[in-house]
């Protein structure tokens, strides 16, 4: 250590004899231009020789004389040339240049008037400006460092006076955290040569908190380095900075002493607001120095010049308001003398920024530590005491009491606090365990007898004055202690007699005598209740204090406590409400005006509060007050929240939260310690709530226990909140278990453990305090238990003392790098007490064998442990054959994890041999060093049912030899019965492999051995071969010794799909296999006729290898498929197959396939058909087919004799190729179909295999589509006729002549399709002119070719030149459709439809003008074409003009209301031969009369007079529209029908029908079917009605009918021939009326009373009319008798019973009436009589099975029925077969309904067999069959090929499938009339949606198919949509 030493007493010859070989030293590293001008200095008679001195090898010896001179030289001389080397010289340490500059200076002033010596008349010095500014920086410098080692020597001995113990630094452990470094910063920390005194040690960087040092090593090396200093409040860190200032003070820190040594502390720096400038914060704030300004300058710069001679310590940083700023790397460096905000001093001493090279120490807490990051270099954690410490401490309090009495409860106070969780936890702070021997002091004497306590009374007025006493000797120490950390000596706490006054205060008259023992004080069981007893102890102290006779007599200490919070009551109150508004406001510190004096000095008196002087901003000092410590301030915060209404709800609540111990940078700062929640929570238990109330009752406090009690509930509430949370982090976990601790709450405890089956802790540092609040809640989980995760926790071995009292716990988990065998050996010797414990983990730990040993003898005493995880330490073989020993002893293990714990082969051996032993035992993993896992099954599985699976063991990555293997592979034979043994990862030479094939068969696998990565050579693989002719239980081998190496041999319990047992497989894919190894494998096969599977794909086998494989093939009898795909066979293998396949009889089918991964697959069937029957195939895709190779294929397969499929599709065929095609394919006389999908690249192409029509006489189909699908079919014999379709070409100009001429000399085709071919207008002219001479007999295909409105003209033209046409659809939408029907028949009626083809008027005539000389043309269709009113009425007549027969339709969407009304109107008045007209919807529909209908007197007539029919139906029309009419309508004389239904007709409308049917005398059928429901329409018809005799048929559906009404419908309804009165409603008399009136109806035809409420007495009134009308022919009464119940079952039949003498009946509907088996039963007994029948409709009748059988019988006799409707009932598989025998004889039946039954499997098949039959089945419905499938439905589908007349298929909701799809792809071409088909709510996927598609192309007549809910993702239905528009995927 430097030693200071007195310049004045000091001989500057002396001073430089004693540092000359420093000097020197130094001197000789300057430049030579420094050396010469020190040398200059000497006389030229000294310095002559010395000219080349600096210059020469030998420069250190002149040096060394230069000294030597000026140590001899005179006093002048010497001064002066020290003072240029202090000058000139760089690098000169401060301590030697302070000593220097001194001597020199001090010997300089003495010789101030002597002349200096002269040599030459010059001065030897070269003194400069600078040598005299030098000079005095350093001796300000020096003074203020003294300055402030006198202030820092003067708080140290005011500070340690009241300590208990001395501080030492090197009995204060830190423990060193590595800095996170957010940026890489300069280093500035001087190098040895810038530095006096001790050189810095290197900076280490520590990775766990346990490695501890000293803190004098910690602050050994931090000179130049930024240095954090963490700890908790109270541990002392404020005591030990002031202690490090003292050291440095006495030259005995780490810092050296010629440093200036600035020790600052944040809650000082908080009260400068205003900017100030480094002097500033030195000379106002820290130590002001007494002179001018001059002065202060010149330290200011020296400290500038040499940044690195300051230590700065900023003393808690986490009382500081504002927050560090970073700056990014190489920051602007600040102005010293600029003012700057406090912070920015601070950030920039941080950043560098500001004196770079100092050092800067700071003291944090560890939450605050976040707000260095990247600032710091070393990092350290403060440790608490421990016990020793703490005992020491205890003793210590009480020994230097004095008193006997103290000294005898001294050893009784260690042993309670010492036994006591919280009040040790709190002890290990410093700072706490001064308060928690005063708790203990208060226990001890309180426990004593009564007379004792008037000790503590005596002797008041002598302690108060050695408080004030202490006052005044604290004004004088500038900056005076933080509080509690600095006035009450945190660190090392304060004598027990500090506030007790004079060593006597406690005597009690004995003079020494021994006193008796004390009674045992009982310690609070919470932290709360601890603190209050605190408090007391503190108020117990008041010298003042007069005894209550309440508190006299108490004996325990919560009654105690009560009385003594009761007399202090009101200071209570004050204290409690300054610790809440500090709460709320951030503050620890206190002014005299924030308490009242009184309060004030009870407060210091008593010791709760801490005198700080603080100086002011101006630089004046003013005394500041806090709570002894931070957590009692909290507490008394608490205690207000508790006990005062000021503090609402809402505040409590925003209080009221967890905390983490994880910290960020977003947490909020405080400077409290966050225990406040725990004290509130603590006051919320029922102990407290006497105290409470004792100190409510006052002016402040709310006042009445309900209120506190409220509050209390409210708190237990909240936390409830949280039990019942499932977000928690394990941090604020365990937060809430210490708050319900606090509570005392069991319920709450059991709430926070429910619904969490773990209690993850992870990262955290758990004291033993932890894990007793852990034990209180996890004790509550009961039977259901709970698991504790202790992930990268700190532990104390202290905490296992605790962890038993955590009951019910099933899992234990710990992983860390910090747990050693020492943790585990403390661990063992509690695990036993875990008597449920199922689960525990202890890994990525330190454990090694001891460990281990340990562990698994503590397990053995767990009788339900389950799992043991011991993976990631390092037992080795040794610790893993301990564990390998407890399987036979612990019956419950399922699952052991050894995994990354150094083992070898020979510790999985030995585990192979212990499991071998175990009946549960069921999987074990080795891979490699990685992972060993055993699993067991549970014990109760051995004893159940269930069939138990064989284990599987897993070797993988091992390290394999011939040796190791035999051992291994014996230890494997002995095992019980294996699933899978997995050796893969290990290579295994060959000798290996030999070694593991012998044992195979002695191994007892099941299914499979893998050995991945294992063979890597064609010998191995022979070897492995062998296994499936020499081991019969091997039944698959699948070898690839290409990256990635596979190997796995199968057993015959391995198979995942169950085939043939004799079966076997052999792939040897990728395992660059020769020729030459072809014979070593068949060798080695052996005689293996099972082999059904052979893969050698992926080898190098060619040309020869394929012969090879070929001579072999009738070796293998059995053989199913071979795969020699990828050999390098090529072009020239080709033939070879081809021959092949037609010589061996057994093989089926060759697929060949180029492009970049070459296929050959050859496929083989064994069954016992006929060659001929036989189909085979030949396949070549996605290949370059030459012509010369076209032609030799086809010259080999012409010889096979089976039926062929020759697929060349995605193949490449030229012109020349398809030439040489045809020329073979008459020879191909085996050839049933050929594939040329993808192949035809030109139009010429697709052209010339239309050909084939004619070169072929067997050709049934042609379909072309260049780079599409493309198919020729043939059939066995000449084809009648065939189809055609070539599309997507591009045919123009010659190619369409090529094709027209083909086609001309072809045969009959059935259809052509020549759609999307661009032939526009002038090809589809081209092809319309040639019709004629083709020979087509259904239809052609023009669509999607571009037509124009001339192109359709054009279309018409053929309607009216070709005989044979029956029909043309023209679109030219979006759709682009164009059809031409044909038919042969003679005389053939045409149609013709035109949609979407936006027709101009000069169009619609022409068309007109067509039409009209076409007499054939009976039909035409307009619909949406965009057409006028005024275009259709002049097409209207110029038809009309033409007088012959036709019937039109136009759709236009403007023909509503009024227009559709008035486009009727000029309709009727330009035709004279209109006979039918009407608007229905948007539909325009009118039938021309032929003139030969006119009648000869017609002509006399008006022209509109000939109309027969006028309707107006759903068109919006309302009742006034219809004024317009009367004039037209009036005219028509002839009218018979008049239809206005589904309108809103209303009274308006009513008036009109009243006006006009007078007029109309011919009129016998009305119908106004209504929408809505209007009483006045029949009021105001009724009466009308009656004149119009005429009317013999009336459809009132709808309406209203009043009494009035019915009353004049009596009248009407006798007259009529048919009636329907569907939806009406009337009353009861009404409805009577008109039923009745029924009876006298005897000429009704037709009944319709659809959904017509009947009462009892109007269904009898019905019945009876029916009974009277034998002349009905149809009879609708669906919905009308409804049966509820058996009961209503009844009431059903009569009126069933009154149809029985119908037998005219021709159609009768009783859908809904739930008639069930009875009805139906009597129903049957009349069917018989209705010879006449037409159409049955029962649907929703509960027609069971049975009666369903019944029924079919009877309509046996019903041979004209054409529609049966028999949905919604509960038919089955008996009615199914009933129809199979009944309808094939009802031939006319057209509509078949049975959707919504229970047929199955077997009724689905006679459903099939039925409508095979039906050939004039036009619908079909059979929707939602709930019983039945795919399967079933598929047979359904076929039998629609049967019905040609099919329109409309139903199979919604039938769980159909692709099987379904395609088999209605499949018939959808053979019905041509088929127009809709419903999928929906089915199972077909994208594939049955791809074949529907392409069958749609065969179907221009089908509109719909409904796809709506199948698994058809919505991106593939989108695309599939817009391929055809006919796919609908919607819901409507």
């Amino acid at each position: 250590m430097d030693e200071e030493v007195d310049p004045d007493n000091e001989n500057v010859n002396s001073v430089l004899a004693q540092e000359s070989s420093e000097l020197l030293r130094i001197i000789s590293g300057q430049t030579p231009a420094v050396i010469m001008k020190l040398c200059e200095m000497m006389p030229s008679e000294e310095r002559w020789d010395m000219v080349l001195g600096p210059c020469s090898s030998s420069a250190t010896h002149h040096i060394k004389a230069m000294l030597n001179y000026y140590i001899r030289a005179k006093v002048a001389d010497c001064c002066n040339f020290l003072q240029s080397v202090c000058i000139l010289c760089e690098n000169i340490p401060m301590h030697l240049e302070s000593r220097l500059m001194s001597v020199a200076g001090n010997a300089n002033n003495d010789c101030e008037n002597s002349s200096p010596s002269v040599t030459d008349g010059k001065t030897s010095s070269p003194l400069s400006e600078k040598q005299l500014i030098k000079r005095p920086r350093i001796d300000h410098w020096e003074r203020y460092i003294a300055a402030v080692m006198r202030l820092l020597q003067r708080r140290w001995e005011r500070l340690s006076e009241p300590l208990v113990r001395d501080v030492q630094l090197e009995s204060v452990w830190v423990s060193l955290r590595t800095p996170n470094r957010g940026r890489d910063r300069p280093d500035k920390t001087p190098g040895s040569a810038e530095k006096g005194g001790r050189t810095p040690e290197p900076d280490g960087d520590y990775g766990f908190m346990e490695s501890r040092v000293t803190l004098e090593t910690f602050l050994n090396g931090c000179a130049g380095k930024v240095t954090i200093l963490v700890g908790p409040a109270g541990s002392g860190k404020t005591l030990l900075m002031s202690c490090l200032g003292q050291l440095w003070a006495q030259r005995l820190a780490p810092i050296p002493s010629s440093h200036l040594f600035v020790l600052l502390e944040f809650r000082h720096l908080n009260l400068l607001s205003c900017p100030l400038s480094l002097s500033e914060l030195l000379f106002r704030h820290y130590l002001p120095l007494k002179g001018c300004n001059e002065a202060n300058r010149a330290i200011v710069d020296y400290l500038i010049s040499n940044p690195e001679q300051s230590c700065w310590v900023l003393d808690g940083y986490d009382e500081f308001h504002s927050k560090i700023t970073k700056q990014e790397l190489h920051g602007e460096p600040l102005d010293a003398d600029k003012s700057l905000p406090v912070s920015d001093l601070v950030s920039g001493l941080l950043n560098r920024q500001l004196l770079p090279g100092c050092t800067v120490v700071v003291t944090c807490r560890a939450r605050n530590v976040s707000d260095l990051e990247g600032l710091s270099d070393k990092v350290g954690h403060l440790l608490g005491w421990d016990r020793h410490e703490i005992k020491e401490y205890v003793d210590n309090f009480f020994g230097l009491k004095g008193h006997s009495s103290h000294k005898a409860i001294g050893p009784q106070a260690a042993d309670l606090l010492l036994s006591s969780r919280h009040l040790l936890a709190m002890s290990s702070l410093p700072g706490l365990c001064n308060t928690c021997c005063i708790c203990l002091e208060y226990l001890l004497l309180e426990a004593r007898e009564p007379s004792k306590r008037e000790i503590h009374r005596e002797s008041g007025t002598e302690a108060r004055r050695n408080a004030e006493s202490n006052e005044e000797k604290e004004l004088h120490i500038p900056g005076g202690g933080r509080g509690e950390e600095g006035r009450r000596g945190e660190s090392y706490g304060p004598r027990g007699d500090q506030r007790r006054g004079n060593d006597d205060i406690l005597t009690d008259g004995t003079n020494g005598r021994a006193q008796p023992t004390p009674t045992e004080a009982q310690i609070p069981p919470t932290l709360t209740q601890i603190y209050l007893t605190v408090l007391c102890a503190f108020l117990s102290r008041d010298p003042d204090a007069t005894e209550s006779n309440e508190g006299s007599n108490a004996t325990s200490i919560p009654q105690s406590v009560v009385c003594t919070l009761g007399r202090y009551r009101s200071e209570l109150c004050e204290l409690s409400q300054l610790a809440w508004r500090g709460v709320e406001e951030s503050r620890i510190l206190f002014t005299k005006e924030d308490i009242s004096p009184e309060v004030l000095d009870f407060s210091i008196r008593t010791g709760l509060f801490s005198q700080v002087e603080l100086r002011r901003e101006d630089g004046g000092l003013v005394n500041s007050y806090c709570f002894n410590h931070l957590t009692l301030q909290e507490f008394m915060a608490a205690l207000r929240i508790m006990t005062s209404a000021d503090v609402s709800d809402t505040q409590l609540k925003k209080r009221f939260s967890l905390k983490t111990r994880w910290t960020t940078k977003t947490d909020q700062r405080t400077v409290f310690t966050d225990f406040l929640h725990q004290y509130v929570c603590g006051l919320a238990s029922p102990c407290c709530t006497d105290a409470l109330v004792e100190v409510a009752r006052t002016s402040g406090g709310s006042g009445g226990q309900s209120w506190v009690q409220k509050r209390q509930n409210l708190v237990l509430k909240l936390l409830k909140n949280f039990c019942q949370s499932n977000t928690l982090t394990g941090p604020k976990i365990l937060d809430l278990c210490h708050c319900v601790q606090e509570s005392q709450d069991h319920q709450l405890a059991k709430q926070a453990v429910d619904g969490r089956s773990t209690l993850e802790l992870r990262n955290i540092r758990l004291l033993p305090t932890d894990i007793d609040a852990l034990a209180f809640v996890v004790s509550s989980a009961g039977d259901n238990g709970i698991g504790l995760d202790f992930g990268a926790c700190s532990m104390e071995l202290e905490c296992f003392d605790v962890l038993p009292r955590c009951r019910y716990i099933h899992s234990l988990s710990f992983r860390s790098r910090k747990y050693g065998d020492k943790f585990a050996e403390k661990l063992s010797s509690i695990l036993p007490n875990f008597t449920t414990l199922r689960k525990l983990e202890f890994c990525c730990a330190s454990l090694t064998v001891t460990g281990a040993a340990s562990l698994v003898s503590a397990l053995q005493d767990c009788p339900d442990i389950t799992e043991i995880n011991l993976s990631d330490n390092n037992l080795k073989d040794e610790g893993i054959k301990h564990v390998a020993d407890i399987f036979l002893k612990t019956l419950r293990l399922i699952s052991v994890k050894l995994g990354r714990n150094n083992s070898s082969l020979e510790a999985v051996d030995y585990l192979i041999g212990k499991m071998s032993s175990c009946l549960n035992f069921q999987n074990f993993n080795a891979d490699g060093v990685k992972e060993l896992t055993v699993t067991f099954s549970q014990t109760s599985d051995l004893n159940s049912y269930k069939t138990k699976s064989e284990p599987t063991i897993s070797l993988l990555n091992q390290k394999w030899c011939k040796t190791k293997m035999q051992k291994l592979a014996n230890s494997l034979a002995r095992c019980p019965a294996l699933s899978v043994l997995d050796i893969s990862g290990g290579h295994l030479d060959v000798e290996t492999l030999r070694m593991l094939t012998k044992f195979v068969p002695k191994f007892k696998v099941t299914k499979k051995i893998i050995a991945n990565d294992c063979c890597s050579s064609v010998e191995g693989l022979v070897v492995l071969t062998a296994l499936l002719s020499d081991c019969p239980a091997v039944v698959e081998l699948s070898i690839r010794l290409q990256s990635p190496v596979q190997v796995s041999i199968v057993f015959s319990g391995g198979r995942e799909k169950a085939v043939n047992e004799k079966s076997k497989i052999l792939c040897l894919s990728c395992c660059d296999l020769l020729p030459a190894h072809l014979g070593k494998v068949w060798r080695s096969l052996g005689a293996s006729s099972d082999l059904t599977l052979l893969d050698l794909s992926s080898n190098c086998l060619g040309k020869k290898g394929l012969k090879k494989l070929l001579e072999v093939l009738p070796r293998l009898g059995s053989i199913q498929e071979v795969n020699a795909s990828n050999n390098g066979i090529g072009r020239e293998g080709v033939p070879l197959l081809a021959g092949a396949l037609c010589s061996h009889n057994n093989l089926t089918q060759i697929h060949i396939s180029g492009g970049d991964r070459e296929q050959v697959i050859l496929k083989f069937c064994h069954d016992k058909r006929k060659d001929k029957q036989r189909l085979k195939m030949f396949r070549i895709n996605n290949s370059s087919i030459l012509p010369s190779n076209v032609t030799t294929l086809c010259r080999q397969l012409a010889y096979c004799r089976s039926h062929l499929e020759l697929d060349l599709s995605h193949s490449s065929l030229t012109d020349e190729a398809i030439a040489n095609l045809l020329k073979c394919l008459t020879k191909m006389t085996s050839l049933q179909r050929l594939n040329v999908s993808h192949s035809i690249m030109s139009t010429s192409g697709a052209v010339m295999l239309v050909k084939c029509l004619n070169v072929c006489q067997r050709v049934t189909s042609v379909e072309l589509r260049p780079q599409s699908e493309s198919f020729i079919c043939f059939g066995i014999v000449k084809a009648e006729e065939a189809s055609c379709r070539l599309t997507h070409c591009r045919l123009k100009g010659d190619e369409l002549e090529r094709l027209l001429k083909i086609l001309q000399q072809g045969p009959h085709l059935s259809n052509l399709n020549l759609s999307s071919n661009q032939l526009g207008d002038e090809g589809v002219k081209r092809f319309l002119d040639s019709l004629e001479t083709l020979k087509i007999t259904s239809y052609v295909n023009l669509s999607g070719n571009g037509l124009t409105q001339e192109g359709v003209l054009d279309v018409v033209s053929v309607l009216c030149n070709c005989n044979h046409v029956s029909g043309g659809e023209v679109c030219l939408g979006a759709e682009q459709k164009c059809l031409i029907w044909f038919t042969q028949c003679e005389g053939c009626v045409k149609t013709l439809s035109v949609r979407e083809s936006r027709l101009e008027h000069d169009h619609l005539i022409r068309l007109a003008e067509i039409v009209s000389i076409c007499p054939s043309l009976i039909k035409l269709e307009f619909k949406n074409n965009m057409l006028d009113s005024d275009w259709i009425a002049d097409f209207v007549k110029l038809l009309n003009s033409s007088q012959r027969g036709v019937s039109v339709s136009i759709e236009e969407y403007w023909i509503r209301s009024e227009d559709a009304v008035s486009l009727l109107c000029r309709c009727l008045e330009l035709g004279s031969n209109i006979h039918t007209i009407g608007v229905n919807n948007t539909t325009l529909h009118l039938s021309l009369m032929k003139s030969t209908e006119l009648s000869e007197d017609s002509a006399d007539l008006n022209p509109s007079m000939a109309t027969k029919k006028i309707s107006v139906v759903d068109c919006a029309m309302e009742g006034h529209h219809l004024a317009s009419m009367e004039s037209v309508i009036t005219k028509c004389s002839s009218l018979t029908e008049l239809d206005l239904s589904h309108n809103s007709l209303g009274a308006e409308g009513a008036e009109f029908l009243c006006s006009v049917l007078p007029s109309l005398p011919n009129l016998t059928s009305l119908s106004i079917d209504s929408k809505e429901t209007c009483v006045t329409v029949v009021e105001k018809l009724s009466e009308a009605l009656l004149q119009a005799k005429a009317i013999q048929c009336l459809n009132l559906s709808g309406h209203v009918i009043s009494d009035s009404a019915a009353h004049v419908m009596t009248r009407i309804v006798p007259t009529l021939r048919s009636l329907n009165l569907s939806h009406c409603e009337w009353s009861a008399a009404g409805g009577l009326q008109l039923l009745g009136a029924l009876g006298e109806s005897v000429r009704l035809e037709g009944l319709c009373l659809d959904s017509v409420q009947l009462s009892e007495e109007s269904r009898v009134c019905l019945a009876h009319a029916l009974r009277n009308i034998k002349s009905i022919r149809s009879l609708k009464l669906n919905k009308t008798a409804t049966a509820t119940g058996p009961s209503k079952e009844n009431e059903v039949l009569p009126l069933l019973a009154a149809t029985e003498g119908l037998t005219l009946m021709k159609e009768i509907e009783l859908n809904g009436w739930r008639m069930a088996d009875r009805g139906i039963e009597q129903l049957s007994r009349f069917l018989p009589a209705w010879t006449e029948l037409r159409k049955i409709s029962l649907s929703k009748n509960l027609i069971s099975d049975q009666s369903g059988d019944q029924l079919l019988e009877a309509l046996n006799r019903c041979c004209h029925l054409e529609e049966l409707h028999l949905s919604s009932n509960s038919l089955g598989d008996l009615t199914a077969a009933r129809m199979a025998l009944v309808l094939p004889s009802l031939t006319h039946i057209t509509v078949l309904d049975i959707a919504e039954n229970k047929i199955g499997e077997e009724g689905s098949v006679n459903l099939a067999k039925a409508v095979t039959c039906l050939k004039n089945l036009t619908k079909l419905q059979c929707g939602r069959l709930t019983s039945v499938g795919t399967s079933e439905l598929c047979d359904v589908a076929a039998s629609l090929a049967h019905c040609p007349l099919i329109q409309d298929v139903g199979l919604g909701w039938n769980n159909c499938g692709d099987k379904v799809a395609e088999e209605l792809a499949r018939v959808m071409p053979l019905c041509q009339k088929l127009t809709r088909i419903d999928l929906e709510s089915n199972t077909v996927s994208v594939v049955g949606a791809e074949a529907l598609v392409r069958a749609l192309q065969l179907c221009p007549a089908l509109q719909l198919i409904r796809l709506w809910r199948n698994k058809v993702p919505i991106s593939v239905a989108k695309r599939l949509s817009q391929r055809d528009r006919r796919l609908n995927f919607s819901s409507t």
